[in-house]
């Protein structure tokens, strides 16, 4: 992770609905202008989930690190 990089620490987050993704993917897009990137840290399975399922952790400038996803 560069010096520069933005970590956002979801840990504590239990909700998160599509207005915080498109949020997210607004600052990611900004960052990867400006040649950084943006970590998402620990997200609750629930929230690490709409992560996933908005396709969030797939954006060039995104690293969702410290998530486990639920099995089955």
């Amino acid at each position: 992770m560069a010096e520069s990089d933005l970590l956002v620490d979801l840990r504590d987050l239990s909700f998160a609905d599509t207005s915080l993704m498109l949020d997210l993917a607004i600052v990611a897009r900004r960052l990867r202008r400006a040649g950084h990137a943006m970590r998402l840290c620990g997200p609750q399975p629930q929230v690490g989930r709409v992560i996933e399922i908005v396709g969030l952790d797939r954006l060039p400038s995104v690293v969702l690190q410290d998530f486990a996803p639920a099995i089955g």
